[in-house]
């Protein structure tokens, strides 16, 4: 069985579309290169999103495996009958630790999530910042 061509791509298709046009004016290499790097931009942007995410992910995991942790700690020290001081002593200890990490880890997811979002923008930002330059030299390469 024959093998089939490969299909070619829609930057490809278009490349081919601006040179069989033969207009003397525009220079599709230009364009398709133009909107290839706006492509490679929204390409990292995503990646940079998706690091953010699996980093939440993985902070939130651990603070799940901790939270489990302490309560078994906090339960199995609390079953041992005792004083009633002592055990409100304990509870009182318990909830006050608890407090203190969901704290700590609010403040650390914020961070993550901060970073992330603020790495996928300066992607971005940063592109639409050559674009514009780009587009102001093509404009000042014409006059």
């Amino acid at each position: 069985m024959a093998k089939k061509p490969e299909p070619e791509s829609f930057m490809d298709m278009f490349a081919k579309f601006g040179r069989d046009l033969k207009m003397p004016a525009v220079d599709v290499e230009a364009i398709v290169s133009h909107h290839r790097k706006n492509l490679e931009a929204l390409e990292k942007s995503v990646k940079a999103s998706a690091a953010g995410a699996s980093s939440l992910m993985v902070k939130q995991r651990e603070m799940l495996q901790d939270t489990v942790r302490e309560i078994t700690d906090a339960a199995q020290s609390m079953r041992v009958p005792g004083n009633p001081q002592e055990l409100m002593t304990k509870q009182a200890d318990f909830a006050r630790r608890s407090f203190e990490a969901a704290v700590k880890n609010a403040g650390e997811v914020a961070a993550i999530v901060r970073k992330s979002g603020t790495e996928s923008v300066d992607i971005l930002r940063n592109r639409i910042h050559e674009s514009i330059e780009e587009i102001r030299d093509s404009y000042d390469k014409k006059k």
